[in-house]
């Protein structure tokens, strides 16, 4: 019964900023761990960040320093704050619970301009 809707993603050139947001409707958010996921064009999805219900964190080497994701238990939501992007960055970005995954949102895409 969990539903993710990510948003947050657009066009931005190399260096720039942008911060995703995942709402995710349920009573179970607070209780799992959530990551974020991408997708670039001919590539399989991929992990990029993780966070516990603890608020621990882990990153895929291509991001880490570059990227922090966070949670917000009461409002449902998990954040990623993106820094200096880069245009191996663009790809379509989704959030789902980490270790028991429930149906994939329609995903933000974020393209990044070199």
């Amino acid at each position: 019964q969990v539903q993710l809707v990510e948003s947050g993603g657009g066009l931005v050139q190399a260096g720039g900023s942008l911060r995703l947001s995942c709402a995710a409707s349920g009573s179970i958010f607070s209780r799992n761990a959530m990551g974020w996921y991408r997708q670039a064009p001919g590539k399989q999805r991929e992990l990029v960040a993780r966070i516990t219900n603890g608020g621990s964190t882990n990153y895929a080497d291509s991001v880490k320093g570059r990227f922090t994701i966070s949670r917000d238990n009461a409002k449902n939501t998990v954040y990623l704050q993106m820094n200096s992007l880069k245009p191996e960055d663009t790809a379509v970005y989704y959030c789902n619970l980490y270790e028991y995954r429930v149906p994939w949102g329609q995903g933000t895409q974020v393209t990044v301009s070199s």
